[in-house]
């Protein structure tokens, strides 16, 4: 069995524009009641995790999002985690937008999408990809392959990286739901991530720590393949 580190992507709680129908993008937008009880929600469930290190989005929503749900940690501000750059997306309800031509190439073909005065959809994937393989690996490195950590961002760029966990195309990122404050993790292995949960809005959260590794007697033989992580209960430990 391969023991590697365990990624929790966090999505902010609801937000104003949540509520109203909105592409806030990168604005100043903050959580609405909802979404901050949401976040407290959260919380509970986060709670007793023994987390390694909490990186966010450095957008206000994400940062109101971990003050309520974990109040003693500091989290660590990372851009990689920022929204999608919607340019002039920004601001204006979805039903308008819906009827922009752009608007079937973000649905159906996003991997070709590139906002007005704003950042291409693939952009934003490699960016973040890239942000939380870097952490993934430095905390593996410094706290040991049983190490938990927090990363809170955004819908689409929560999608984007399950996306690549899952090894499947940026233009079929749109089948995958990520809710506000649902909770997904991802398992990196030297040889292909694993998705251990998805959108879990109401779970257990603790049976994703896992167990301190046993000494053996005997040292198995090494295997060259990780197929055997992520195939069912106690999967990566």
């Amino acid at each position: 069995m391969v023991t590697v580190a365990t990624l929790l992507l966090l999505r902010h709680g609801r937000t104003t524009a949540n509520a109203e129908g909105g592409l806030a993008g990168r604005q100043p937008v903050e959580l609405d009641d909802t979404g901050r009880a949401q976040a407290a929600a959260v919380g509970e469930r986060l709670k007793g995790l023994p987390l390694a290190a909490v990186v966010t989005s450095p957008l206000i929503r994400c940062r109101q999002t971990l003050e309520l749900a974990l109040p003693q940690s500091t989290p660590v501000v990372e851009e990689g985690l920022i929204e999608c750059g919607y340019g002039s997306w920004e601001g204006q309800p979805l039903k308008k937008l819906a009827k922009e031509p752009l608007w079937p190439v973000v649905q159906q073909h996003p991997s070709a999408a590139v906002f007005p005065e704003g950042e291409a959809m693939a952009a934003m994937a490699a960016r973040a990809v890239a942000a939380v393989r870097s952490w993934d690996a430095r905390i593996t490195a410094e706290h040991g392959p049983e190490a938990v950590w927090l990363a809170c961002s955004h819908g689409d760029v929560i999608k984007a990286i399950v996306a690549d966990a899952l090894g499947v195309h940026l233009d079929l990122f749109q089948r995958i739901v990520a809710d506000p404050a649902s909770v997904t993790a991802v398992r990196y292995t030297p040889l292909r991530p694993f998705l251990v949960r998805l959108n879990d809005t109401g779970g257990d959260l603790a049976g994703l720590v896992p167990p301190a590794r046993k000494r053996r007697r005997r040292a198995t033989r090494a295997t060259d393949s990780d197929a055997a992580v992520g195939g069912g209960a106690g999967a990566a430990r």
